[in-house]
């Protein structure tokens, strides 16, 4: 049985979202479908394991750079069992151009021998115990739950937080309570699409520092007051 986790702020959970509100809130992930109708994560990878350590990786870096190094990282040590073998030294000469090399090393080794301690090598379906793994957040295991195996899980980051917060999805800060709200919002069916389309329409369009609101899919749908006007 799959544990989707729970949320710690949901102690006294707020009233639900209005009819108006979950209206609002559809229109504005159909235009994101129609803009984006296929949509995934930029990280390359060929299973659960290898997403889940270049999310780990991807932490102040770009996906680019990241799936520079993974193709190495992996052809040397390409199981949670080499990996939590592995000398760290070596690991981060690998790791170094993501930058914060020490920490990610220990995060991905320690990820590794306790995959493999508690759960044969074999990554669960469950968000809380992936949080339980070194260096998984649950942003990391949101990612791969919804990204991996299409489970009902929404990944929290700077661009959600944002793109949520100009379109009155949210007015929270915290990406728990961020996420609880896009929960309320939306059917379960709905969350493993959610994430990365507003990750890339973040990237695309609601930049942080000047959105493109002139040419903006969204702009009747954003309560955002600082809109750009056309260059």
């Amino acid at each position: 049985m799959v544990r989707l986790g729970t949320i710690a702020a949901m102690a006294t959970p707020p009233p639900p979202p209005t009819t108006e509100a979950r209206r609002n809130a559809r229109v504005i992930l159909d235009r994101l479908k129609r803009r984006y109708p296929t949509i995934g994560t930029a990280l390359d990878y060929t299973d659960p394991w290898q997403l889940i350590v270049a999310t780990v990786l991807s932490a102040q870096t770009t996906d680019e750079n990241v799936n520079q190094v993974t193709p190495v990282l992996f052809g040397r040590w390409p199981t949670p069992h080499d990996l939590a073998a592995a000398d760290p030294e070596e690991v981060e000469r690998i790791v170094y151009s993501t930058g914060f090399y020490r920490q990610k090393t220990r995060s991905i080794i320690g990820l590794a021998a306790v995959l493999v301690e508690e759960f044969d090598g074999v990554l669960p379906h469950d968000l809380d115990a992936l949080t339980r793994l070194p260096g998984v957040g649950r942003k990391t295991a949101s990612v791969v739950l919804a990204e991996a195996w299409r489970l009902p899980a929404i990944a929290v980051d700077t661009h959600v937080k944002r793109v949520t917060h100009r379109l009155g999805l949210t007015n929270r800060r915290d990406a728990a309570q961020i996420e609880r709200d896009l929960r309320a919002l939306y059917p379960e069916r709905e969350w493993p699409g959610i994430s990365m389309r507003v990750i890339q329409f973040g990237r695309e369009v609601c930049a942080a520092r000047r959105p493109h609101c002139w040419e903006c899919p969204l702009a009747d749908r954003c309560p955002y007051p600082h809109k750009t006007p056309k260059p």
